[in-house]
């Protein structure tokens, strides 16, 4: 039995589902390190976002993220299990999302997470693959007390940071001492 096989369609295949995750690995990004430019790039310029709390552009919703993330202490996005479904030059999909947030409710710390999904449809415009359209929904959240024993019982470990100052961004490492 002979299968027939288009490999020109396959490595077409395989990197629009490569770029369109790169899309959103600079999505989730962008937001924990606060950094707007990254953010945007995930989408086209034309993009429409619908997250709930505000609908509009792609550049009003990153503003809007930036601003909200910002007045937070810190935050942490992971993205899920991806469904891509593609269809020549555009595609849509679908992908699951956990997002922590530490948060303060009457001064006392508290973690917020949030698990949901964004409903996607995605273009390559340029030759270049972006979100052109996303809505958030969202399928649990929670509020708890902050636990955080093993961070103060251990203060030299490494933290993240934003704004640049996150060492996945500076890349300081330490002189490494030579024997």
């Amino acid at each position: 039995m002979s299968l027939s096989f288009d490999l020109e369609a396959e490595v077409r295949d395989l990197a629009a589902r490569r770029d369109i995750q790169a899309a959103l690995a600079r999505y989730m990004r962008g937001q924990d390190r606060l950094d707007r430019d990254l953010h945007l790039s995930a989408f086209h310029a034309d993009a429409y976002v619908d997250c709930g709390l505000m609908q509009g552009s792609a550049a009003e919703f990153v503003d809007f993220a930036q601003g909200f993330l910002a007045d937070l202490e810190s935050s942490q996005h992971i993205i899920g299990q991806v469904t891509i479904d593609l269809h020549g030059d555009t595609a849509s999909g679908e992908v699951y999302f956990y997002a922590w947030h530490r948060i303060r409710e009457d001064g006392e710390p508290r973690d917020l997470s949030v698990a949901g999904r964004y409903i996607d449809e995605y273009s390559c415009r340029g030759g270049e693959w972006r979100i052109s359209r996303r809505r958030e929904l969202i399928d649990w959240a929670r509020t708890d007390p902050a636990a955080d024993a093993f961070l103060t019982d251990n203060p030299g470990l490494p933290r993240g940071a934003r704004r640049g100052a996150d060492f996945s961004q500076t890349r300081d490492w330490p002189a490494w001492p030579k024997p």
